[in-house]
């Protein structure tokens, strides 16, 4: 189980080596996302809290990357943090997810990204429920929900 610790490690020491790599330029993310997807995912956007459509979402799934489809969350992880968008305490792998130090905003974040493609997903936050309290913060519009698969 990852915790905080192994966080700040991975942000500033570098991530796990993802399973495979999926690059592609932007305008060919641009013929496959959407307009909010493209903005959100390849320019590091945020949608507006309360407005993605997995927000409240709590039926069995797994989520995946919108762009790559890599496997990211399981909806098991998924709790509700009253925040405006998902919230997870774990990565379906530990290499799922890539970390890095944000400076926007004038505060220090730790934004997460898959791992294989580099799309923005949200945040972490050390906020979260035991036992590992994490607290990832993803954009819906970030994720696909593949419907019965665990």
């Amino acid at each position: 189980m990852l915790n905080w610790n192994d966080v700040i490690k991975y942000a500033n020491h570098g991530n796990l080596a993802p399973e495979r790599r999926v690059e592609k330029t932007d305008d060919e993310w641009r013929v496959q996302l959407s307009e909010e997807e493209f903005r959100v995912t390849r320019g590091k956007g945020t949608e507006g809290r309360f407005t993605g459509e997995h927000c409240s979402r709590y039926d069995p799934g797994i989520y995946s990357c919108v762009c790559c489809d890599t496997k990211l969350f399981d909806s098991g992880e998924k709790f509700d943090s009253k925040t405006g968008w998902p919230s997870f305490t774990q990565p379906v792998q530990p290499n799922a997810i890539k970390y890095e130090k944000d400076g926007g905003f004038g505060m220090v974040r730790i934004e997460v990204m898959c791992n294989v493609c580099d799309a923005h997903l949200g945040h972490i936050f050390p906020d979260g429920p035991a036992p590992s309290g994490l607290r990832y913060c993803i954009n819906s519009v970030s994720l696909k929900k593949l419907e019965n698969e665990k």
